[in-house]
């Protein structure tokens, strides 16, 4: 038997029949870049994978409807475009206050329009910023900076960063948790 096999389902498009061997179950998932995608546990026919899908219909197009009504939504709120001056003087400004105020060296700084992440901390000490942090809440903007610098200290997540990064803002992760609500650009 084949590893994985596409089937058309009418008025849904394709689906992914794909074996597994982590599945337990048939188990069908969703998402917005690969589509539909049914896991087929080891000694689990196509067969009895589709019979299954077939149950799942009304599950897929419920779905599907509000995959499709988000990237919508998406492509018509698009966002006022940032001054990338205003936005690098900013943010280098509160960089240098918040370091100075809690005496974190770092070497340079850049800003960037980055896609996927809010900042990071070479290990050289080079802070890169996304200049879409200034659509943020302010105390958010100050985590992720403090994110950054207490990096200069401890490269990696480790206890320490978390205890060090929780006399700094309160509870880190709640902070964390927080910054999973927004979304780059």
């Amino acid at each position: 038997m084949p590893h994985s096999k596409t089937i058309t389902i009418k008025h849904r498009g394709p689906v992914l029949l794909e074996q597994s061997p982590m599945a337990k179950r048939l188990n069908v998932s969703i998402k917005p870049t690969r589509g539909v995608r049914v896991a087929v546990p080891k000694g689990v026919s196509f067969r009895t994978a589709k019979k299954f899908l077939l149950t799942k219909i009304d599950w897929i197009k419920y779905h599907l409807d509000r995959i499709k009504k988000h990237e919508q939504q998406k492509s018509t709120q698009k966002l006022p475009p940032i001054n990338r001056t205003k936005a690098r003087l900013f943010l280098v400004n509160r960089l240098n206050q918040l370091s100075s105020h809690y005496g974190y060296n770092y070497n340079k700084v850049f800003i960037r329009n980055q896609r996927t992440r809010w900042g990071s901390c070479s290990v050289k000490n080079n802070i890169n910023l996304n200049m879409n942090l200034v659509r943020l809440p302010e105390e958010l903007i100050d985590y992720v900076i403090l994110h950054e610098l207490v990096h200069i200290k401890h490269k990696n997540h480790s206890k320490k960063f978390w205890e060090e990064m929780d006399k700094l803002v309160g509870d880190g992760k709640k902070m964390q948790r927080r910054m999973r609500g927004y979304r780059i650009g």
